[in-house]
Parts: C-alpha cells; structure tokens; sequence
C-alpha cells in the first residue's frame, strides 16, 4: 500500500481505497468494565448490531471492552480492519473511568461535532442529562466512528440522528458524486 495517510488510527491508508470486501461492514464495541468482567449484560450493543444489520451492514457480536484504555486499543485494532463504521456505546459520561471520547479523538482525522450537538439537543428534550454526554464523531480514515451513551435511550436517540444521514456520509467520504445520496442532483 502506498500511503495517502499515516494517522494514529494504525497503518497508512490510501485515500478513496475500498475495503478488500466489497461487503459493507460494521462494528460495535461496548465500553463497560462491569460487561466485560462477565458482572453485568450488554443492553445496548446487541440493539445497535441490529439496527447496522437492518441498513445492510455485515456485524459481528459486539466487542466487551473495560472502560479506559481498552476501548482506545479495541478502537485502533478494529481500524486496521477498516470497515464502514465503528459505533462504540458507554464511556461517554463523566465518571473517572469514562474515557471513549479521549480514546477516539486521537483517532479521528475529521470531526463531525453537528451530530453529537444534534444528538444532545434532541436527548435533552426528553432528559436533561443527556447534556453531560461527552461522545465525538468523525471520519479515521474511510471509517466513520460515533461513540453513543450506555443507556439505552442515548443508544435510540443517537441512532435516530444518525438514520437520515449515514449513507450520505459514507458515500461523500469516499467521493462519491453527491455523497451517494440517491435523489441529489448537481448544485
């Protein structure tokens, strides 16, 4: 591979290069230390493999990781895989171990901050700490990454803001005319 671009994310990736699978794929992981010590269940992670499912997305069983530093090397270890989209859940608070946000930043080399504003406003119509979530979303690569809460009313609200604009967003990535968007026509 030739490099077009060396980020934190692993190694360099040729700008506008598919997957080797022309198969869209997904992946989720789950930032909870308690699910990953086998204490507590997953209940958001299976509903978003779901929904990636129902748009077409081939997507694995949910990755566990404990909070913190997990997450970052679950993160860049999926990356090298580059897949169409990295939907982390949890770790977006602001408890001492909620660190997804700092552990994807670094990650990212364009940041889509509309989408985490848009999900807090629209969460906190209906509950106030929604505000308090930290997420960040943005493009590592090809590879879109969105990190939502552990709740799983975040998880819904997150996913909703996310519906109409997803296929856009990948296809604009990869250059393709109008974003991909099937109805859009020249400006």
């Amino acid at each position: 591979m030739t490099p077009d671009h060396a980020g934190p994310a692993g190694p360099a990736i040729a700008a506008g290069a598919e997957p080797a699978s022309a198969e869209r794929s997904a992946v989720v992981i789950v930032a909870s230390t308690s699910a990953a010590a086998g204490l507590a269940a997953d209940t958001t992670g299976p509903a978003i493999r779901v929904w990636l499912a129902e748009r077409g997305f081939s997507v694995a069983a949910p990755i566990i990781a404990a909070d913190g530093q997990a997450v970052g090397e679950a993160l860049r270890a999926v990356l090298l895989g580059r897949p169409h989209v990295v939907l982390t859940t949890g770790g977006t608070g602001v408890s001492p171990s909620d660190r997804t946000p700092e552990q994807t930043s670094p990650l990212l080399d364009v940041e889509l901050p509309g989408l985490v504003e848009e999900f807090r406003r629209r969460g906190a119509a209906q509950t106030p700490t929604a505000l308090l979530t930290r997420g960040v979303a943005g493009f590592a690569g090809d590879t879109f990454v969105m990190n939502l809460p552990g709740s799983r009313g975040g998880v819904r609200d997150g996913l909703a803001v996310l519906d109409p604009v997803l296929e856009h967003l990948l296809g604009q990535r990869r250059g393709l005319p109008s974003g991909g968007h099937p109805g859009a026509g020249p400006r």
